[in-house]
């Protein structure tokens, strides 16, 4: 598996191998043992998937919080989508920073996001599914978003954001700058 930083530390690019042949691929999209080899310790509860029509459909910027707090592992199980995660840590040099990835069901790729960290996507083909694991049951007491279109925060979803399709939970969802974090940062000793 090839493993890539992204420009925010801990948010990382995971593309398994592909062993194809005429009948067509397999690939083992984790390995516990093999990514704590590799010093990710991740211990993954939950299975989500969802279908979303529409290109444009936009779903984020999503967290759960402590005591409930999820790290998630996302992939692309078919079209194509364009992935995001942001620092919400207080305190981290990369508070309120975003970084994002193409993930789609040809290039394999999958995006690790730790806790502390917003998730969104913006769908970029009709009928995209998302699959994703998570670190720990969804908790609805801690269910929680900011508005995918921050200004503040600046994502370039590569779409006009007023022509975004989103869930009216998703657009009523508070800017950064009226959201309490619930996460701090830990600086590496």
């Amino acid at each position: 598996m090839k493993i890539e930083q992204t420009s925010l530390p801990g948010v990382l690019i995971l593309t398994p191998d592909r062993h194809g042949d005429a009948r067509g691929f397999f690939s083992e999209s984790w390995n516990r043992q093999r990514l704590m080899a590799e010093g990710i310790d991740i211990d993954f509860v939950q299975d989500n998937h969802s279908l979303s029509a529409a290109v444009g459909t936009v779903r984020g910027l999503h967290f759960q919080s402590p005591p409930h707090a999820q790290a998630k592992l996302v992939r692309c199980g078919r079209g194509r989508l364009f992935d995001v995660a942001v620092d919400i840590r207080r305190g981290s040099p990369s508070y309120g920073k975003w970084t994002g990835v193409e993930l789609s069901f040809e290039n394999g790729k999958q995006l690790l996001v730790p806790a502390g960290f917003l998730h969104g996507f913006v769908t970029r083909e009709p009928d995209t599914e998302i699959v994703y694991k998570c670190s720990d049951y969804y908790a609805p007491d801690c269910d929680g978003a900011v508005r995918f279109d921050d200004p503040d925060i600046g994502i370039d979803w590569g779409i006009d954001p007023a022509k975004a399709i989103t869930s009216p939970k998703d657009a009523a969802a508070p800017l950064l700058a009226d959201f309490a974090s619930p996460f701090s940062y830990k600086a590496a000793s």
